[in-house]
């Protein structure tokens, strides 16, 4: 069974899944300290905005959305990379991955986007989540996909796990050419259906919809989206399209978090 949920207007600075069944939080951009192009909740530790900024933001966001648990954050790397992990990391020694998965209370998985989807993961039954950064190159590399297995071989069920994909650029908003288009049907034809017209050799990409067909192709019955558009929001997002398109210098990172209660 996949389950849609239509976004509407963002009045929240965390947006939840209930259906999860565990504390978890896609984060906006509101209620931090940072300010100018990265204002407010940049959690960014790559970016170029004030690291004790940063770090406050990073605090704020734990309280707001996973409160008491520790924060596990990844240098992402846009692969097919997923870890399992019982403890925090130093912030100068994330492992280069972009997925995470554990069975110990007390950890809140962090994911850092800015229009890349942010995948949560949970098997409340079983103690078992998973945080998954799916950019189109770790959604072709099937991220989501590895997320459940790794999931799986800790003792989740895929039948009994829900997936909730968060804030990320939508169709509406992404815009490719047909040479990223050629690398989706390379691998498989029917990858066609996630791709519409645009104006002439730039179609457009579903992004969450690839994901979701990549959680049900892996046994996952329940999946979640939450219909935001990440590019076309500013007031609630950060976003590195946008950004770009604006000529900015740099740009934050919204985060995502998922944790077992301690």
């Amino acid at each position: 069974m996949k389950t849609f949920s239509p976004a509407g207007a963002c009045d929240r600075a965390v947006i939840t899944v209930p259906a999860l069944g565990v504390p978890h939080g896609f984060l906006t951009r509101k209620g931090g300290v940072s300010t100018g192009l990265y204002a407010s909740l940049n959690t960014g530790l790559g970016s170029d905005d004030s690291p004790a900024a940063v770090h406050e933001n990073r605090r704020r966001a734990l309280a707001m959305a996973t409160p008491g648990a520790a924060l596990v954050s990844l240098h992402q790397v846009h692969s097919g990379t997923v870890i399992p992990v019982t403890a925090p990391f130093p912030d100068d020694a994330r492992p280069h991955a972009d997925a995470m998965v554990t069975a110990t209370p007390g950890l809140a998985l962090g994911i850092l986007t800015a229009d890349c989807a942010p995948v949560l993961l949970a098997d409340a039954a079983a103690g078992v989540i998973g945080a998954a950064h799916s950019g189109w190159k770790g959604t072709l590399a099937n991220i989501a996909g590895a997320t459940v297995a790794a999931m799986q071989a800790l003792g989740a069920d895929p039948a009994r796990i829900t997936a909730a994909i968060g804030p990320c650029i939508q169709r509406a908003s992404y815009e490719i050419d047909d040479a990223f288009r050629a690398r989706f049907l390379a691998q498989d034809p029917a990858h066609d259906r996630f791709f519409t017209p645009g104006r002439p050799g730039h179609p457009h990409f579903d992004l969450p919809g690839f994901i979701v067909q990549s959680l049900a192709n892996a046994g996952v019955r329940t999946i979640i989206t939450t219909g935001h558009d990440t590019c076309s929001d500013a007031e609630n997002w950060f976003s590195y399209r946008r950004t770009t398109h604006e000529g900015a210098p740099d740009y934050g990172r919204q985060i995502s978090l998922i944790a077992l209660p301690a």
